[in-house]
């Protein structure tokens, strides 16, 4: 009997092998979507992302979770990381020669992409076959180039966004938005500013590498050598001559933007900033942060781009990846997206494009009571250089600065 059992265990754990082998042989680029559907039903996906705000992962346990169980019977499994974990891991099970990834799909901007790239370690381009996808304005350099980076397809737009800089009326009701006038204000408010040694703390350290330029848009093309040496150097210059009336003297730096939030939060700092037009509204409703706070402009611009989600080379689930992603761009999932007592995140929708019953849902969605919106800083919009620029910032503001 036990020799019978044996048997029968043998032959269903071939016949999982074949079908799992016969399922990746088959050109998900070319097929049906109802058979990419049904391929996906009762699969698991797994996927990496930064788990760092309670605002998104409530988004995504309470709400995207269940629903694809509910309509595709998914279930998607959440995995903590983000950039340089994702390369990471991708890059060993490269080297290991592995067939049958850990995950599936992840969360990554362009630096992420970039590198991804570089290494061959996503699959597609898929997002055109994704129905959802024509909802999106392609057509948009916000969306449709990453980092500098045309995204041909391969990665998928999930969230566009706006870098801001964040203060409160009461404290500072006249903020600096030029280096000339923080370099005033420090000196004034000692040890109420500082940047956070992460993806934060560099993108603001990009808008004033574009402000040293003389030029919104300075910072635009390929990566230029003799412009990088140029830039930062007078950079490294003017954090190294101020950094004495940062938060702690300047002798440390925050390593990530929470931290910033609650040193914000507890008033040791007047001045925080970041992507999703500050995204204060969320945490002025939980009391983090005093509604007197607000959101400016830099005057030489600061960033938009785009979020992106990605399939994995080696993906042991792709057609349960392009599921959940085509629902993550849907109507549903992307208006749940935005409810600014949310995630709060703007939609990579083109509202043109939808039916009239989601327009008028969209139209009449509850707005931002507290923070701008993505539409009044456009005028400040700054393209996201290439990525060798952020690479580069990182290396060098641990060397020039963190370690002097």
């Amino acid at each position: 009997m036990l020799r019978f059992v044996g048997f029968v265990l043998l032959l269903l754990s071939l016949s999982a092998c074949k079908r799992e082998k016969a399922v990746q042989n088959i050109d998900l680029l070319a097929t049906d979507w109802k058979e990419i559907e049904l391929q996906a039903k009762g699969s698991t996906v797994h996927f990496m992302m930064w788990q760092g705000s309670p605002a998104i992962n409530s988004y995504m346990n309470d709400f995207l979770i269940p629903k694809v169980k509910e309509l595709y019977d998914i279930e998607l499994k959440l995995v903590g990381g983000q950039g340089p974990e994702i390369v990471q891991l991708v890059m060993s099970e490269k080297q290991a020669g592995s067939n049958s990834g850990q995950v599936d799909m992840s969360w990554i901007n362009g630096e992420t992409f970039f590198q991804l790239r570089q290494i061959k370690g996503l699959w597609g381009p898929f997002v055109e076959s994704l129905p959802n996808s024509q909802l999106i304005d392609f057509e948009n350099p916000h969306i449709s180039i990453d980092f500098q980076q045309p995204i041909n397809y391969m990665e998928c737009p999930w969230s566009i966004t706006q870098f801001a800089m964040v203060h409160d009326l009461k404290k500072t009701p006249n903020p600096p938005a030029n280096l000339s006038d923080l370099e005033v204000w420090i000196a004034e408010n000692p040890g109420q500013f500082t940047i956070s040694n992460d993806f934060s703390g560099m993108t603001l350290l990009k808008s004033f590498f574009a402000e040293i330029s003389g030029d919104k848009d300075g910072l635009n093309g390929a990566f230029d050598e003799q412009k990088y040496n140029r830039l930062s150097g007078q950079l490294w210059k003017w954090i190294n001559r101020n950094k004495k009336n940062f938060w702690k003297e300047g002798e440390t730096f925050p390593k990530e933007q929470t931290k910033m939030d609650q040193l914000y939060a507890n008033g040791e700092l007047s001045l925080c900033y970041g992507f999703g037009e500050g995204s204060i509204d969320d945490k002025i409703r939980q009391g983090l942060f005093p509604n007197t706070t607000r959101v400016y402009p830099w005057k030489n611009g600061t960033i938009r781009n785009s979020n992106y989600l990605g399939i994995h080379y080696n993906a042991s689930n792709k057609a349960g990846a392009m599921v959940v992603i085509n629902y993550m761009i849907s109507p549903e999932a992307q208006l749940r997206k935005i409810d600014p007592s949310g995630m709060d995140a703007n939609t990579v929708l083109d509202i043109d494009k939808l039916s009239d019953d989601w327009k008028v849902k969209f139209e009449n969605r509850e707005k931002r009571k507290y923070g701008a919106t993505i539409e009044e800083l456009a005028a400040y919009a700054i393209q996201e250089p290439d990525p060798q620029y952020m690479i580069r910032l990182y290396e060098d503001f641990r060397k020039e600065v963190i370690e002097k």
